[in-house]
């Protein structure tokens, strides 16, 4: 080997000797090379910053790259919203302190909310549903002109009787022409309802049996002054009208024609008021059992036991002290049956009521609705009492 090997340039990516030559009495370090062969050696590598494809997620020339932490011991953090301002850096934060969340961010992992009972529902206060002061003021008006008229003339509580039941005809068939389109005649229904009253006073039963047919006569023969259509539906609902409203009250009337009628229809009210009170009274109060949901959600079998102890303790009293000839035990079966037929009026136009889509059948007595909505357990409870009367104390 030469001396110029030892001058010779140090090539790139070559570590070679000094310029100055070799140390005098140094070991040699290793074996020499020509310089022809120094000059074949590889150079490293440059690495690039980015890397032109994809690499390793383990590769550590990964720390190159932007995306990444700057040093091995940063952990590393989820990006941060955009709608954060850039000044925001959270790697100035210790990785050791919790990291703010920046505005828009969802946490992770969020801590659970601890258990809260939800508050208790304040306790509501039951509700008649109507305005109580109207209707006690409508009631007791009620009670003073039936009263007077009953025990001064006769005659003149027929009168009210049969202006009740015109009243009740004309909400009837307004109701049914309003909602279903049945045109029930009415003029024919009126006159022939009050006839029906008073011919059950004057004549008895046959009269009131002869002035339900004639009525049901002039609704058909009424109705065919008008073209054809619906003649069948109107024509029913006119027959049904008047036996509901007008012949059912003639009963009443036939109460009336008694030595001491006067107090057998005050017993009849008497009775038909205290189970209504009753099923009101013990239903607003411990009622938790419906007794018919579909037909009238109100009412409630704890309802119904009230009707019937209320009614049979006053049927006792009125047919003790009332009712000539009357037993207390007589009254006490009087009562039953006037609980049940109450209730199965109320129900029934309960039905009318829900199929004409209406909560009452009129709005003449506030507090009440219309006098459909207080005739509808009076009605059929009359031929009750009338006919138990008969039974246990004759027609007299």
């Amino acid at each position: 080997m030469n001396d110029s090997s030892w001058g010779a340039p140090p090539q790139a990516g070559y570590w070679g000797p000094s310029d100055q030559g070799p140390v005098q009495g140094a070991d040699p370090a290793g074996p020499t090379y020509d310089a022809p062969e120094a000059q074949q050696t590889r150079p490293m590598p440059i690495v690039p910053d980015e890397p032109a494809h994809g690499g390793h997620q383990d590769d550590d020339r990964g720390a190159a790259r932007l995306s990444g932490p700057l040093f091995r011991d940063e952990t590393q953090q989820p990006p941060y919203d955009v709608r954060q301002p850039q000044s925001y850096d959270p790697r100035t934060q210790p990785s050791d302190t919790p990291q703010a969340q920046p505005y828009g961010a969802v946490p992770q992992n969020p801590e659970p909310m601890p258990d809260v009972p939800p508050p208790a529902p304040a306790p509501q206060k039951k509700s008649a549903g109507r305005d109580l002061g109207a209707a006690i003021g409508v009631g007791v008006g009620l009670a003073v002109v039936i009263i007077a008229s009953l025990f001064v003339v006769k005659a003149a509580f027929v009168g009210v009787i049969a202006v009740a039941v015109v009243v009740g005809l004309w909400e009837l068939t307004s109701r049914l022409q309003e909602r279903k389109g049945i045109k029930a005649p009415l003029v024919p229904l009126a006159v022939g309802g009050a006839a029906m009253v008073v011919a059950g006073y004057v004549r008895g039963p046959e009269g009131a049996w002869v002035a339900m047919a004639l009525t049901a006569l002039a609704v058909l023969v009424w109705r065919m002054t008008e073209p054809p259509e619906g003649y069948l539906k109107d024509v029913t609902a006119g027959v049904f009208a008047a036996f509901y409203v007008p012949f059912l009250a003639t009963f009443v009337a036939l109460m009336l024609t008694a030595d001491d009628g006067a107090w057998r229809v005050l017993t009849f009210l008497l009775l038909t008021v205290v189970s209504d009170t009753g099923a009101y009274a013990i239903g607003w109060r411990f009622g938790t059992h419906k007794l018919a949901p579909r037909i009238s959600p109100g009412k409630t079998r704890e309802g119904l036991f009230g009707a019937v102890s209320f009614a049979m303790v006053a049927g006792a009293l009125c047919m003790q002290f009332l009712i000539d000839d009357g037993s207390w035990w007589q009254g006490l079966i009087l009562g039953l049956a006037v609980a049940a037929s109450a209730t199965l009026g109320d129900l029934g136009e309960s039905m009318i009521k829900r199929d004409l889509g209406i909560k009452d059948m009129g709005t003449l007595l506030p507090g009440h609705g219309g006098i459909m909505d207080r005739l509808d357990s009076l009605l059929p409870t009359a031929p009750v009492v009338w006919l138990l009367l008969v039974l246990f104390v004759g027609s007299g």
